[in-house]
């Protein structure tokens, strides 16, 4: 089995001044939140082998809530990540089949979208992911990444 565990940031700061939408922080309701995230994570999933995150500020800031709850994680940032299609999320996934559990932390509409298309096999159909929310997949070991071949077995959101 491979687990794919989606993780989207949680609430951030509205944009300030030359702020670019990259650099904005998490409120602090989203610090409380990322952190609640890490705590439902901690008591949930093991750690996973690899965390592909977006750049951005408030990406990185959850996951280094989600850290202070489990500890020190294999974190990559991942350019790809930060506004990508669902076909680029996939791909990027896809190229991650290597490890058996990947966390992937992003930007919706980008994961809702996901979730959906892995489990549900359509994304007009996605239900939506609410700042710091944890979709969890599991996929046969040798399925391809492809629309329809995921079971959602976890949904959590603070």
């Amino acid at each position: 089995m491979f687990e794919l565990v989606l993780i989207r940031h949680a609430h951030a700061k509205s944009a300030e001044g030359d702020e670019t939408d990259m650099e904005r922080a998490l409120s602090n309701p989203g610090q409380v939140e990322a952190w609640t995230t890490g705590a439902w994570l901690h008591a949930r999933r093991s750690p996973p082998e690899r965390v592909l995150c977006s750049p951005a500020r408030r990406t990185r800031e959850t996951m280094e809530a989600i850290m202070r709850s489990m500890g020190p994680l294999p974190m990559r940032l991942e350019p790809s990540i930060y506004e990508a299609s669902t076909g680029e999320l996939i791909t990027l996934v896809d190229g991650n089949r290597d490890a058996d559990a990947v966390w992937l932390v992003g930007h919706n509409p980008g994961l809702e979208q996901l979730v959906a298309l892995l489990s549900e096999g359509r994304t007009g159909d996605y239900r939506g992911m609410s700042p710091g929310s944890v979709a969890v997949l599991h996929f046969p070991k040798d399925a391809a990444i492809e629309p329809g071949v995921a079971t959602l077995v976890d949904f959590w959101s603070p």
